[in-house]
């Protein structure tokens, strides 16, 4: 472990007060000493420097799927004071409300069989994928400002979707506090051409098979088993929620004066939570994240239609379990040294992990608590697990959103073979499709933490709890 870190519980460290100048409080993260040696110091330092921002609550905190952003470690959560506090783009992330939800099917693993290669095509055809890919789906310049307030709702009303789909979302799919007139006629004009298109990246749309269920009654819950087919969609705002967040950096970089903040980093511009800045990013952030709904509610949508059309299946028999974001900042009540008070909530590469009876989550799953998604890397188990009262307790109800990097994407192309990673994958019995080859590489498993370990340390450590691991089948990449 990195020197001058604390110890405090078996899986718990702090970086005290005094490790970078003007902390306001302690940083905390979650951490495993197998997953030591991935600790970048220059994460540990973000985490401290987030530490030292106006009316920060508690702790600057990171999950164990920790490494270096901009400005906040990705993997970061930390709370403001609505009255003294502010609100950071830095804190979100770039790709706004990039999230995941996951999708039942009646289908068993059995039932693909010699099918998997044409649904694996079908899906590739389906959903536009890739750097810049654009959508046959068509909006006007008024429809995106429906979008950008309504969210999933948007898409549910036009037919992609179901009414039930927008209970089992986050926010029901749409945040309130939408501000249509913040967000930038360049950001507009990204947006404009890509609802319904999965992007590049880390993004996925992926066939999985329920190998193993960990919490039987929480499962039941959920409306999942053994050996069911399920499929994950996992992308965001695509160029319009890049925009929003480069648009207003600049805005809140040239306000730091003006509310005389000081930052280590330049990285964490920012503005009280309250003020025509904070208020301008907040209302165009809403906008990006309802965007990234309605994307992801629209791809949903087209996966649906072909698992109809090659099965045969009812669409309302597959059923949208949840939908989490994982780049958000919320305006959330919490309790506070006994007393429940409204924070700004930022959560960086972390997911929302309510527990069970919180308010915001569908009754039917208000028992066991949340569902949490956590993807894991190309080739490797996702997992579903659920929200408990120790992530309300220690984390804002916050738990990981993944696996973590540990390779840059450069470093990774100069590792991998796209091509050799391809067949290694269809020897394992997983089929990969992808524009083309030079994109698997960045996206290796080899270049993420394992994604066992890290969900392991959130479940020993009370953050959320496994439910269940799923298995990939087929997955397209952009």
């Amino acid at each position: 472990m990195l020197e001058g870190i604390n110890k405090i519980g078996d899986l718990e460290w702090e970086v005290p007060i005094g490790y970078v100048a003007d902390m306001r409080v302690p940083g905390r993260f979650f951490l495993s000493l197998a997953l030591a040696e991935t600790l970048e110091e220059g994460a540990v330092r973000q985490l401290a420097n987030v530490a030292t921002l106006p009316g920060i609550v508690k702790h600057s905190l990171a999950m164990p799927d920790i490494h270096w952003g901009y400005g906040f470690p990705i993997g970061g959560v930390a709370a403001f004071d609505m009255t003294e506090g502010v609100i950071s783009p830095g804190g979100v992330g770039f790709d706004i409300n990039c999230g995941v939800r996951l999708i039942t099917t009646p289908l068993t693993e059995a039932d693909l069989a010699g099918k998997k290669r044409d649904l694996i095509e079908r899906f590739f055809n389906a959903v536009p994928t890739g750097v810049g890919a654009k959508s046959t789906l068509r909006v006007s310049n008024k429809e995106l400002s429906d979008v950008m307030v309504n969210g999933a709702r948007w898409a549910v009303e036009r037919g992609f979707g179901i009414e039930e789909d927008l209970v089992r979302c986050e926010e029901e799919g749409a945040m309130p506090g939408a501000d249509p007139g913040a967000v930038s006629a360049k950001a507009r004009q990204r947006g404009l051409p890509q609802l319904g298109t999965l992007g590049a990246g880390n993004h996925f749309l992926e066939i999985q098979v329920v190998k193993e269920v960990v919490d039987p009654e929480a499962a039941r819950a959920f409306g999942i088993a053994e050996g069911q087919i399920c499929f994950m969609v996992h992308c965001g705002s695509r160029g319009l929620g890049h925009q929003v967040a480069t648009d207003h950096l600049r805005t809140l970089e040239s306000a730091l004066g003006k509310y005389r903040i000081r930052l280590p980093d330049r990285q964490l511009a920012c503005a009280p939570v309250d003020s025509p800045e904070g208020r301008a990013y907040y209302g165009a952030m809403v906008c990006a994240a309802n965007y990234a709904w309605a994307n992801r509610q629209v791809i949903m949508h087209e996966a649906r239609k072909v698992f109809s059309g090659m099965f045969g299946i009812d669409y309302d028999d597959m059923r949208l379990i949840y939908d989490v974001a994982h780049n958000v900042a919320k305006f959330e009540r919490h309790d506070i040294d006994g007393a429940s008070a409204e924070v700004c909530v930022h959560r960086k590469g972390a997911t929302r992990a309510f527990g069970p009876g919180a308010p915001g989550i569908p009754r039917e799953y208000a028992a066991v608590g949340q569902p949490v998604l956590i993807p894991g890397s190309m080739g490797t188990s996702s997992y579903l697990l659920r929200g408990t009262t120790t992530a309300m307790q220690k984390t804002w109800g916050s738990t990981c959103h993944g696996a973590g990097r540990v390779l840059s994407r450069s470093k990774a192309k100069k590792e991998v073979r796209g091509r050799e990673l391809r067949e290694q994958l269809a020897g394992e019995g997983i089929l990969v499709r992808a524009p083309h080859d030079a994109v698997l590489a960045e996206e290796a498993p080899e270049v993420y933490k394992p994604s066992h370990e890290v969900v392991r340390v959130v479940h020993e450590a009370g953050l959320s709890g496994i439910v269940a691991r799923l298995n990939p089948l087929g997955v397209i990449k952009g």
